[in-house]
């Protein structure tokens, strides 16, 4: 894969050396290559699973199943608003109508200006801090409008 450095190239080279079967390495591969280029590009899929032996759609499975991999380039700051029972029954909809109004995107989408990508994720794992979502790798809990205006705000 051109895209990819010479230094990521040797980073995956030496990881898969390091498992019995190449297939194992899946996983960290990925994230090297989305950690170099932001995403991981239907090009990466191909070339991934003939660099470990793998169907193509093998691989496709495994980045639609996980949402910390991405398949296109996303905004600056990713909000991820957990939708699963405990944070919808403590309100997460009506965050989410709120962060689609305020922001004049549906999930799935980014914002003109490339600053937010709003998603919907099944499980953050702070269900006793419902409603949540993280913006990046932050986790904010126990949202409410007035919180998500201090939180947008507070973001450079």
């Amino acid at each position: 894969m051109t895209s990819l450095s010479p230094e990521t190239r040797k980073k995956i080279t030496e990881l898969t050396g390091k498992y019995p079967q190449k297939q194992a390495a899946l996983l960290p591969v990925l994230h090297l290559i989305q950690n170099e280029i932001g995403y991981i590009p239907a090009e990466a899929e191909i070339w991934v699973a003939e660099l470990l032996g793998l169907q193509p759609v093998r691989v496709k499975e495994v980045i639609t199943f996980y949402t910390m991999f991405l398949e296109k380039p996303i905004g600056r700051y990713h909000l991820q608003v957990c939708t699963n029972l405990s944070c919808t029954l403590a309100g997460a909809r009506n965050i989410l109508s709120y962060l689609m109004n305020k922001l004049g995107i549906k999930p799935g989408e980014t914002t003109a200006d490339g600053r937010f990508t709003l998603t919907t994720v099944e499980c953050l794992g702070a269900c006793e801090h419902a409603p949540c979502m993280m913006v990046n790798f932050d986790y904010y809990e126990h949202l409410t409008p007035e919180k998500i205006d201090k939180i947008l705000d507070g973001l450079e």
